[in-house]
């Protein structure tokens, strides 16, 4: 097999940062309705609010008529931005819409650094998030949680897997998360300590760095000899830049349910009417072609549950 000399190999994964990149902390505001997908659905246009969920709606944001939802933007295909570098795209998007069309709102973006995001949670700057992450204890410490899509972790090494590594054989490598994801606070942590440590072997490294871009940057720059990252990130990625990287299976199951939930703050009056509306969302149509659309639909779930 012909091996990519390392510039080839930097310079493709730069184009793939370029490819996957979305700018600015971008505030867009977004009647029901303006999905903005890449097939050029409208997944909310046709839907209607939910008399349930409307009427467990306080009357603050009745009259206010907006949700505000925090995203980080930078997490194709689940959440980034479209061309225009100001249309928020993906599966979680996707699913704010639907939510803010259910309770008849209208819906603002905020584009915020993910670990970022329950911080401004708490401080009442966004209403809820819907950006891929998972209820562990300590989140559900400070937020309500509701359940709306099953994920998962793998470990993407370089293209062809030239150091031959297994989710076995990290031990004493430098793998790259991201800041505040559960690979970061859970997985890797857990992968380590199942793998290495309790064997007396060398702990894995974590590279703890802002984003996906960043650190697949450094992956084919050979700065980190790893990624672990949201499974649907990586395989998404992996389709825009053929052989730009490996994925090693199977997917990381240990540190963390695969379950990730939507998240507003703890006790919120919002809480009982937004689980309707995540519920309804479930039970549409909707929720089904938005997964198809970004190649998610292994990832279905049918219970808002509450955590």
């Amino acid at each position: 097999m012909k091996i990519r000399s390392k510039a080839h190999t930097a310079a493709a994964a730069l184009a793939l940062v370029v490819t996957l990149s979305a700018c600015g902390n971008a505030s867009v505001a977004s009647a029901p309705g303006s999905s903005g997908s890449s097939n050029d659905s409208d997944i909310a246009a046709n839907v209607q609010p939910d008399p349930n969920a409307v009427k467990l709606l306080p009357q603050s944001y009745k009259d206010k008529g907006e949700l505000t939802v925090a995203m980080d933007l930078h997490y194709p295909p689940t959440t980034f931005l479209a061309a225009d570098n100001k249309t928020p795209i993906g599966m979680n998007p996707d699913i704010a819409r639907l939510i803010a069309a259910k309770l008849g709102l209208k819906l603002k973006f905020e584009n915020v650094v993910f670990d970022t995001i329950i911080p401004g949670i708490q401080a009442d700057r966004d209403d809820f998030t819907v950006t891929t992450m998972a209820p562990t204890p300590d989140r559900l410490k400070v937020l309500d949680m509701i359940n709306y899509f099953k994920a998962g972790n793998s470990v993407a090494v370089a293209a062809s897997n030239p150091m031959k590594l297994t989710n076995e054989t990290l031990c004493g490598k430098n793998i790259a998360v991201t800041a505040g994801s559960t690979g970061q606070l859970k997985r890797l942590p857990a992968l380590s300590e199942q793998t290495c440590t309790s064997k007396g072997k060398p702990a894995i490294n974590a590279v703890t760095l802002p984003n996906v871009q960043d650190a697949l940057t450094q992956l084919a720059s050979k700065r980190v000899d790893g990624i672990l990252y949201d499974t649907t990130g990586l395989a998404w990625a992996a389709k825009q830049q053929p052989n730009a990287f490996t994925l090693l299976t199977p997917q990381i199951n240990v540190g963390s349910s695969d379950l990730t939930a939507i998240g507003l703050k703890k006790g919120s009056p919002l809480t009982p009417a937004l689980q309707a509306a995540v519920q309804s969302v479930l039970d549409s149509p909707q929720y089904k072609q938005s997964l198809a659309n970004w190649g998610l639909e292994a990832g279905a779930i049918t219970d808002a549950k509450l955590n």
